[in-house]
């Protein structure tokens, strides 16, 4: 037995996908997070699998420590270096606001205090050339400077011009890191080398700011993983959906802002592929948040839009993953206005709802305990008892002061909850101009299957698809994830006065950057490369993505292609193109993906006979309460199809179908839901 492991460490639980390359066959488990020291929920789970640490060959690891330094601000105290007369302009940000008419709001502060903000008398121009020569007796006072002070534990340095002409970066670099020996330096060169002074100040910051919690926390993982006898070689996954090793995660901290919620959406793009889905929205709902995403003819969609904060922007390329607080453990309380309200704020994993026993507030799980629609003799294939008179109890406490029952309040705290999740949804398609009819909605998560009915009937959305192992579903997107690398460098040129030369030396250096990044991480695998052009109408504010390829800086023929192919593109997005206007080039872009085999997905045996229900139970669905099926998601096959209402129970979830909805079982084992309606008229 030869196993590759993909392990999430959600705020709840943390799951586990192992996939064994001689048989083919996956399982799927979980053990309860321990928030204090996510390492002990890791080493539990790992113990638990029945074959033993030794057959563990790699770990794929998905962790909320880059994501939880950044967001709760307990990332490490930052020294903010930059060129004289610029160190204002973290503070500054932008001109923006985001409530026009609030007097009373503040900006987010940055992840540097003012007091450790230094500037060099150093100056590069717009072209590259050196105004100003670097004083390197000015770096050495710094270095004292800093050493001066031992609240310091990093060092983020962003000069002016440097994605044009990185020498006084390098050098400032090499003179601190020879006076400051063992001290965390990050650069803007390295980091993100493009336009736009306060974007690339803001997460070169971000990047010094994680690099010695996650450093540390890299280090511990790996020494504690030995020590227990766990050998395998681990690997960390990218904000991007690529993978890095455990000292790579620990250089370049910044790409693992998203990490966790990447693996879904990765998962999904693979069942997408196999099901001939092409556009798919996907929901990741968990205990203590809801992640959404949405993938487009096959692949998913990345941005370089993730703020920490509104208005603190990490540029670095991300899946484009929007997070709400919504989830099994949001916690429904009333208002000052006496409205109820369900979340941001969720019980977590301790003490959890207060079905588990421990915790006295109401969550939607217990909600959804109080509606019938989870059993609680059958809570993680009946590993967990839950409590439903402490359930109801805790549901009594805000039902009463409104004047509901208990379950016209349990129906209620559902209800929100699905509202705040139509928003989310909302965001990623009806604002970006996709319509929500063309989309299939992946649910996942441990809840994600029993809110997905009702999320299809109040978003529009006609199918559903709840993966197999859907309370793991993230996990299982880290085994089928691959090394990648992307690189990204402002530089500005025109089709006025266009240097094909320039332009073909700065893809090459990329690529170069690219692979040998992969190689220093040990992925020697074959290397597939994607060249893009970032471009633009001059004048206009936002740029056009468009893929290229050498050829288009060959030959002056090839030269035209190019700005043929952007003018189309500008058509294609917008309705309409300006043949013979100027165009430039922004941003160059370079993603190179080792690639190694992806485990296929296993089909499932064909139906012989009808599906038999094994119980039945009572649910309160809006409509009222119902006598509904419950079906064994193991005892279904490949082509069976019954009408709902109904549940699947499994493990790690129950999926609940609503009344006018159907569900069938493809040849993988996904259960596919359809509105009735849908069905009539196709």
């Amino acid at each position: 037995m030869s196993l590759l492991v993909g392990i999430d460490v959600g705020g709840t639980f943390t799951d586990f996908v192992a996939y064994d390359h001689d048989s083919g066959r996956m399982e799927a488990w979980k053990v309860l997070s321990v928030p204090t020291d996510p390492v002990v929920g890791i080493l539990n789970g790992l113990n638990a699998h029945p074959a033993g640490k030794t057959a563990i060959e790699h770990i794929r690891l998905g962790t909320t420590v880059a994501t939880n330094a950044i967001l709760e601000r307990k990332g490490a105290t930052v020294a903010y270096v930059t060129t004289k007369g610029f160190k204002d302009v973290i503070f500054v940000q932008r001109g923006n606001r985001r409530f026009h008419y609030d007097m009373s709001w503040v900006k987010p502060k940055p992840l540097a205090k003012r007091r450790h903000c230094f500037e060099l008398d150093e100056r590069i121009d717009a072209h590259g050339a050196v105004l100003k020569d670097l004083d390197e007796a000015e770096v050495a006072r710094l270095a004292e400077a800093i050493a001066a002070d031992p609240s310091i534990e990093a060092v983020a340095i962003c000069l002016l011009f440097s994605y044009i002409n990185p020498d006084h970066e390098i050098r400032v670099k090499q003179l601190l890191g020879e006076k400051l020996p063992g001290m965390p330096i990050s650069i803007s060169y390295e980091v993100l080398p493009k336009w736009k002074e306060y974007e690339r100040a803001s997460t070169t910051l971000a990047d010094a700011y994680l690099k010695p919690v996650v450093s540390r926390q890299m280090r511990a993982m790996r020494a504690r993983l030995n020590e227990d006898g766990v050998k395998a070689p681990t690997v960390v996954i990218k904000s991007n959906g690529g993978q890095m090793t455990l000292d790579g995660a620990a250089d370049s901290p910044v790409h693992l802002v998203v990490s966790g919620p990447t693996g879904g959406v990765l998962a999904s793009c693979q069942v997408a592929k196999a099901t001939g889905i092409d556009h798919m929205v996907t929901i990741d709902i968990g205990g203590t948040s809801t992640d959404v995403s949405t993938i487009i003819d096959g692949s998913e969609r990345l941005t370089t839009g993730f703020e920490i904060e509104w208005g603190v922007p990490v540029q670095i390329p991300i899946i484009d993953i929007r997070t709400i607080g919504a989830g099994g453990g949001s916690i429904a309380w009333i208002d000052k206005g006496g409205m109820l309200r369900v979340g941001p704020q969720s019980a977590g994993a301790n003490p959890g709802p207060a079905s588990y026993g421990r915790g006295e507030l109401p969550t939607v799980t217990d909600a959804n305990l109080m509606l019938g629609r989870i059993d609680p003799n059958n809570f993680l294939g009946g590993k967990m008892t839950l409590d439903r008179a402490r359930a109801e109890r805790a549901i009594a406490s805000v039902a009463e002061p409104l004047g509901y029952t208990v379950m016209e309040c349990a129906l209620s705290i559902v209800r929100i909850a699905n509202s705040n999740m139509v928003a989310a949804l909302r965001s990623v398609l009806i604002e970006a101009g996709l319509d929500p009819r063309d989309f299939t909605l992946s649910a996942f998560g441990g809840a994600g299957p029993v809110h997905v009915g009702e999320l299809m009937i109040e978003m529009g959305i006609p199918r559903g698809i709840v993966p197999n192992n859907p309370g793991q579903f993230s996990a299982s997107g880290f085994i089928m994830s691959q090394a990648r690398v992307d690189r990204q460098r402002t530089t500005q040129l025109t089709s006025y006065r266009f240097d094909r030369d320039k332009a073909a030396d700065v893809l090459r250096s990329l690529v170069d950057e690219a692979i040998q990044q992969l190689r220093d991480q040990g992925f020697d695998d074959d290397v597939k490369l994607t060249k893009q052009l970032e471009m633009r109408y001059l004048g206009q504010n936002y740029e056009l993505e468009l893929q290229v390829s050498d050829e288009m800086f060959e030959r002056s023929e090839h030269e035209d292609a190019l700005w043929a192919a952007f003018h189309d593109a500008h058509k294609s997005r917008f309705g309409f193109s300006t043949p013979g206007e100027i165009i430039e080039i922004v941003n160059f872009k370079v993603t190179a993906i080792a690639d190694s085999p992806i485990p296929e997905l296993p089909r499932i045996e064909k139906a012989s006979a009808p599906p038999q229900a094994r119980r039945h139970r009572l649910v309160t669905f809006t409509e009222g309460e119902i006598d509904v099926p419950v079906y064994d998601r193991d005892d279904l096959r490949a082509g069976h199809a019954v009408k709902g209402p109904l549940l699947v129970e499994e493990s790690a979830s129950v999926t609940v179908i609503c009344p006018g909805q159907n569900l069938s079982v493809d040849d993988y084992g996904h259960l596919l839901i359809e509105n009735a309606a849908q069905q009539e008229n196709n």
